[in-house]
């Protein structure tokens, strides 16, 4: 039975979360339909587009990204504390960005008098919106219904595009982030129809590659960076990342001399991280069957958190984070 979300989703535990949504029926999202000829390649830029306008209004920074045929993946990060600062009027003005509000917040905004009870509604009114562009299902939500919308309307039709609720899993540590990471930038070469990261088109790592000075995705880490500024980078380099998805993909994709082999990518060893396991984890089928990804001790922390005994993912924990000599 589905759990509900607050279930699955702490910010307390982890501001990280991997999410994925597939199409009703494996229906084709993106790419080209076999079955009927029907080219739906244009709407991946849909997904992309949308993704760069979301995190842009809410709390939620874009780790990785990858829009496959019929489903698409995307690890953000959730920053609570940023959209407690947020004065109403910026709070305001980013909603209004995606909706259009009740006319008596619109007559606030445009310095109308207002009464003390219409005041008094349109602050309720605020710290609602406020709470909701810091909250995941909010951000999945405004992300699959207009994408639902365009597709249906494109396809001359009515009902459910979307098959249930998106997916999530808690990332735990920076290590579990990096694998999740990878692991989605690696989706186009895992299903064959890219050959080296630089090629997979609509991923984040394509776009790091080519588009470096854009800052759309959430920045790595870096000592040049101010101070005030590194808080919002992920906490390892993009040399390093990069590094680890091409050794990763050329795994997957079957070039494994032993030289290359042996070339383990740094970063996994100064993270302790079992390389054989990582790799076992970066090929796998992109079901998402775990609930969270980190060691076995943060995942425990967490199960209890929610008054549980198990989370799925202990097992590839205990892998994932056993150093092997």
């Amino acid at each position: 039975m589905p759990r509900p979300r607050k279930r699955l989703v702490s910010l307390d535990d982890t501001p990280y979360y991997h999410c994925i949504a597939r199409c009703v029926r494996r229906a084709f999202l993106c790419g080209l339909d076999p079955s009927t000829g029907c080219s739906f390649e244009h709407r991946r830029q849909w997904i992309v587009d949308r993704i760069n306008l979301l995190s842009s209004v809410f709390a939620i920074d874009i780790c990785a990204y990858a829009v496959m045929s019929n489903h698409y993946h995307v690890v953000v990060h959730v920053d609570a504390a940023e959209v407690g600062l947020w004065s109403a009027r910026e709070v305001t003005e980013r909603w209004l960005r995606l909706f259009a509000g009740p006319l008596i917040v619109q007559d606030w905004m445009s310095g109308c008098t207002l009464s003390i009870g219409q005041r008094a509604l349109v602050d309720q009114t605020i710290e609602k919106w406020r709470s909701r562009l810091g909250d995941l299902s909010w951000f999945m939500r405004c992300l699959n219904e207009p994408i639902a919308r365009m597709a249906n309307a494109e396809d001359k039709c009515t009902g459910r595009f979307w098959e249930g609720r998106f997916k999530s899993q808690a990332l735990l540590d920076e290590r579990a982030l990096l694998a999740c990471m990878a692991y989605v930038d690696l989706n186009p070469i895992r299903a064959a129809i890219a050959t080296t990261p630089e090629t997979s088109e609509f991923t984040s790592v394509r776009k790091r590659i080519r588009q470096p000075e854009q800052h759309q995705l959430m920045r790595f880490s870096d000592e040049s960076l101010k101070p005030e500024i590194r808080a919002e980078a992920l906490p390892f380099e993009l040399s390093n990342y990069l590094e680890l998805v091409d050794w990763a993909g050329r795994e997957v994709r079957g070039e494994k001399s032993s030289a290359m082999a042996a070339a383990t990518p740094p970063i996994l060893q100064r993270l302790s991280m079992n390389s054989e396991a990582v790799m076992k984890y970066l090929s796998s089928k992109p079901d998402l069957p775990l609930r969270a990804l980190g060691p076995v001790e943060q995942l425990r922390d967490m199960a209890a958190s929610f008054g549980l005994k198990f989370l799925h993912g202990m097992e590839i924990g205990k892998q994932i984070y056993a150093v092997r000599s």
